[in-house]
């Protein structure tokens, strides 16, 4: 009877330290690192020891996960069950959730691998948090072992589930602020090429200028070529990165004008009144879902009324009774 007191008490105390410590990986962040501030100053020096601009020189100690001495004893064998746990949910590979990840701007500064260990280790957190509180749970309410082990996996698959649509939604919401940025960007973009500029000078003005996600995604290509990347090989990367169609476009736009001279003025003219005319067939298309979706409760709270309105007289006008 002491033993299994004390092992119930040892289960609870673990398990509670564990969401604990989830929850407060969820909202402390750790420190920024000073390797990704002076990365682009060193890339010349990687490319010429044959490296890839973007890979960071000792890329082999989770970065992702921390820099504590918990953390560098933990962290390898986290990464490594995250990573498993990772591969087997990911139905597209590591290179389509790099990808995406790379589209909803999280983990910036991180390079690929250390960015994809990031996102499973709080992938797997989310998911021990989801499975504990549903365990927490089940024991409140009284329910057996195989019930809360069931509703333990329920919570796992939730918190799962949950930590991989946050980053669906972080990439829909970037691709809606772009699809409003780019508008204003085909609009100064053309402005500077029409006065006599060139692409990569019209690109490098309006980098030093603005902000915004097009604007990052622009600079990111202009850091590129500055490296020693040609400008068209910049542009077509970012337009292979991008989440949003229009955007692609004029990335692909930029990098054919700078590549065989095209006239890129009225193209971006024409762009942009692509996207204004995309905008407003897309707001067309919210505006009626919406003003359907308002009809529901009407209907609802009206339709059982009126049935019973309609229904009363039947058995007099069928039966002949009052």
């Amino acid at each position: 009877m002491i033993v299994d007191l004390l092992g119930r008490s040892l289960l609870a105390a673990l398990l509670s330290g564990v969401a604990l410590a989830g929850i407060v990986s969820l909202f402390v962040r750790p420190t920024r690192r000073l390797a990704p501030r002076v990365r682009p100053y060193t890339a010349i020096s990687r490319t010429s020891l044959g490296r890839a601009p973007d890979v960071v020189a000792d890329g082999a100690d989770f970065r992702g996960i921390g820099a504590n001495p918990i953390a560098r004893l933990f962290g390898p064998i986290l990464g490594s069950l995250a990573n498993r746990l990772g591969r087997a949910l990911d139905s597209g590979g590591d290179a389509a959730m790099v990808l995406k990840l790379k589209q909803a701007a999280l983990f910036e500064g991180l390079s690929d691998p250390d960015r994809l260990t990031q996102f499973r280790v709080r992938q797997l957190a989310a998911g021990v948090i989801g499975g504990t509180l549903a365990a927490v749970v089940g024991r409140l309410v009284g329910m057996g072992g195989l019930g809360i082990l069931s509703l333990a996996l329920v919570g796992i698959v939730a918190g799962i589930g949950r930590h991989r649509g946050a980053v669906e939604r972080a990439v829909d919401d970037r691709r809606a602020r772009m699809r409003i940025e780019i508008y204003t960007v085909n609009q100064l973009l053309a402005m500077h090429v029409r006065v006599g500029g060139g692409v990569t000078q019209a690109v490098q003005e309006l980098v030093t200028r603005g902000t915004g996600d097009v604007i990052g995604e622009l600079a990111e290509a202009a850091r590129m070529h500055r490296n020693g990347m040609a400008a068209s090989e910049a542009f077509e990367r970012a337009a292979r990165l991008t989440p949003e169609p229009y955007c692609a476009r004029t990335y692909s736009l930029l990098a054919a004008a700078e590549e065989r001279g095209s006239d890129l003025g009225d193209a971006l003219l024409a762009l942009a009144e692509d996207v204004r005319e995309g905008r407003r067939e897309s707001m067309k298309q919210r505006a009626t879902k919406q003003r359907a979706a308002m009809l529901i409760p009407t209907i609802a709270i009206l339709a059982p009324v009126l049935l019973v309105f309609v229904a009363a007289p039947l058995p007099s006008i069928i039966f002949g009774t009052f």
